[in-house]
């Protein structure tokens, strides 16, 4: 079965990324599952851990620095993700498969501000169809201490989340 008859409506994903394995999963679980859906990469920097990390050693300030980092990570990820696309693409070529079909459109996205609220308004910003989101697995009283930021994504939204780990 191809990803449009599995999910003729998804056509636009929404993909958080911060750098862990789980949201590099995230990204190979979007590239399987929906090789032609658009693509926004996102990542969130939160003013308040962003502050606590800077090291106060590099030019400009810690937004300057975290802008700098997250922008860095979502060219990674683009690449990862184009290459996987056009390696696709390749795959399918030999088989006589129109190509064209397999193109999509990856957008990179920095947000500053608390994770879950700012993922929740980029997947109305973005109107996308799907959220597809890394989870850092924890549990017990890590995870009520911490939370789960894919958890509350899920439960703020009217569109469906897949949970990656």
């Amino acid at each position: 079965m191809t990803e449009s008859s599995a999910n003729p409506s998804v056509e636009h994903i929404l993909v958080p990324v911060d750098g862990s394995p789980q949201s590099e999963s995230a990204v190979e679980y979007v590239t399987g599952i929906f090789p032609t859906a658009d693509v926004t990469l996102l990542t969130v920097i939160d003013p308040v851990s962003g502050f606590a990390a800077y090291d106060g050693t590099t030019e400009g300030s810690w937004k300057t620095q975290a802008q700098q980092a997250a922008e860095s990570l979502l060219a990674e990820k683009r690449s990862m993700l184009q290459a996987e696309t056009d390696e696709s693409s390749n795959d399918d070529a030999d088989i006589d498969t129109d190509t064209e079909s397999l193109s999509r459109a990856i957008e990179t996205v920095v947000e500053f501000g608390e994770p879950v609220e700012s993922i929740q308004e980029a997947a109305d910003t973005h109107d996308v169809d799907q959220i597809v989101i890394g989870s850092h697995g924890r549990a017990g009283l890590q995870r009520i201490i911490v939370g789960s930021v894919a958890e509350n994504v899920m439960r703020g939204v009217s569109i469906p989340v897949t949970i990656v780990r």
